[in-house]
């Protein structure tokens, strides 16, 4: 679920409201977005894997908030550390060609 929208990374440019499918962030004029429908949340990641400025945190529990504060994340988590983990970003290696689970898709023969 997402947990932080950190108001001193974040840039303002509501890439994250356009990415949430479920309409979770609300765009405020001339400030930050802010995550107007937390419970809304489905846990999907869109949001921190588009946003630039690394400034989201998704929890991976999807049933309930964890109410994390951003100076005291749980010990390995970080902003924007699933965006990270799939090499999305400047100076980042994709992951992309690690990814085996084509393999589920082809035939057997």
């Amino acid at each position: 679920m997402i947990e932080i929208l950190s108001e001193s990374r974040c840039t303002g440019c509501n890439i994250c409201v356009r990415a949430c499918p479920t309409n979770v962030f609300e765009a405020v004029e001339g400030g930050i977005p802010r995550i107007a429908r937390q419970d809304d949340c489905q846990t999907c990641f869109m949001c921190e894997l588009y946003c630039p400025a690394d400034a989201l945190f998704v929890a991976p529990q999807a049933d309930a908030s964890v109410m994390v504060d951003e100076a005291r994340l749980p010990h390995g988590a970080r902003l924007g550390s699933y965006r990270e983990a799939l090499g999305w970003g400047p100076g980042r290696n994709p992951t992309a060609a690690l990814d085996a689970s084509y393999a589920l898709l082809t035939p057997i023969r």
